[in-house]
């Protein structure tokens, strides 16, 4: 994707101008959607300090903290101090060209410094404003602020992720309602600026952490909801199939997905378990999912006898649904990950060329993808004042007044 003074000029978003007033990920998340999609997303970090996730190291890459660049790439940065006056006018100019604005404070944050969603509908009718939060804007837990430990166990997730009943509870390896909960943003940014073009009108996107982490139970909740009995965990079995799920090899693991007869028929071929073909407990899914335990047992007993690549290539032949499991290493070195661009390498102004992960969505006319790196501590604020209308010395006066950094 092209630039043109930092700014870019592809994607399906080329031409939208987001505000990003967010810190650690879930707001980031939200905002490298839209940037990754060609929009044009200023970041404004605090004074001092910037986005705590700039002090979350190590890993840092020659002193630039690995999370903040992870997070922050395609953006442009803008340090300001909105404790002062100065720091505010400058964000009044911004929300005013602005079609977006994402934030992740607590309720009450912004609307003290005069930047609630209120105050900027106000300046601009036509804002969509996304707010990313803990538990949402409103209900009795919307004062609480957001983490994704939190939210997990709140949302049911730490309750169904684990080895078993009885075992301690288990948070998912990524924080996993963080970035749902910036994906939803972004896609409720999305919506709502398809709406604007035809009612010309902005509004306020509401989610949150929470909501994020229930959204992942929709297997587990259905169950509930039709038998009022609340899933467990299953390490990594399937809730309603089986077996759908790893399986230790001679050499390592292997994930199978013989989640319905025809598939669990072929299974027992390739196996050369043709056996359990006849055995009535796993004549059908229901038996099977009865008897699950018994059932990993025999084909874990059996999987074990050859390596991982051995049973791939044999699983593969016979169109069973398989795949190892890989470390995140041996993901990134992955030839479907370097063709789909996933891992890609970006110049950054300070720590040169950096690896970072790709778009996860593709565009056949207006290709979106990474094309800069995440900014330095107030890098672009001295261009971003000027199209603002700020002259140089106009800009000297509020960095001496610590407006801006």
């Amino acid at each position: 994707m092209e630039q043109t003074q930092g700014r870019p000029t592809g994607g399906p978003l080329a031409g939208i101008r987001v505000v990003e007033l967010a810190h650690i990920m879930a707001g980031p998340v939200c905002g490298l959607m839209l940037a990754d999609m060609g929009a044009d997303v200023i970041k404004v970090e605090k004074i001092p300090g910037g986005d705590d996730s700039r002090r979350m190291v190590p890993p840092s890459i020659k002193g630039e903290s690995a999370a903040y660049m992870m997070m922050n790439r395609n953006k442009r940065g803008l340090a300001l101090n909105l404790k002062t006056d100065e720091g505010k006018e400058v964000l009044r100019r911004l929300i005013l060209g602005a079609d977006v604005v994402v934030e992740n404070y607590r309720r009450g944050t912004l609307e003290k410094l005069g930047f609630g969603y209120e105050a900027m509908r106000a300046l601009n009718p036509g804002i969509v404003y996304c707010e990313i939060s803990g538990f949402g804007r409103s209900g009795p837990l919307a004062d609480r602020g957001g983490f994704d430990l939190i939210a997990q166990g709140m949302s049911g997730l730490m309750s169904i992720t684990g080895e078993g009943p009885g075992r301690p509870p288990v948070k998912v390896g990524a924080p996993v309602t963080d970035i749902t909960a910036g994906l939803l943003g972004a896609m409720g940014v999305m919506a709502a600026l398809v709406e604007r073009a035809r009612t010309g009108q902005g509004q306020r996107v509401d989610t949150s952490l929470f909501e994020a982490g229930i959204i992942h139970t929709y297997w587990q909740s259905a169950i509930r909801l039709a038998t009022g009995v609340s899933p467990g965990p299953m390490g990594s079995a399937h809730p309603l199939n089986g077996p759908y799920q790893a399986f230790p090899t001679a050499d390592g693991w292997i994930n199978v997905g013989a989640a319905n007869q025809t598939n669990w028929l072929r299974l027992t071929e390739a196996l050369e378990a043709r056996h359990l073909q006849d055995d009535p407990r796993f004549a059908d899914n229901p038996g099977r999912m009865r008897h699950l335990t018994e059932l990993e047992a025999i084909l874990s007993e059996i999987l074990r006898q050859r390596p991982t690549a051995d049973w791939l290539a044999r699983l593969e032949a016979a169109g069973i649904p398989a795949g190892p499991v890989l470390s995140i290493a041996e993901m990134h070195e992955h030839p479907q990950t370097k063709a789909r661009d996933m891992v890609v390498e970006v110049a950054h102004g300070r720590a040169g060329p950096v690896k970072t992960l790709g778009l996860p969505v593709k565009f056949s006319r207006t290709p979106g993808g990474v094309r800069g790196g995440a900014p330095a501590f107030g890098e672009h604020s001295r261009a971003l004042l000027a199209e603002l209308g700020y002259d140089d010395a106009a800009i000297d006066r509020l960095t001496a007044a610590g407006a801006v950094a």
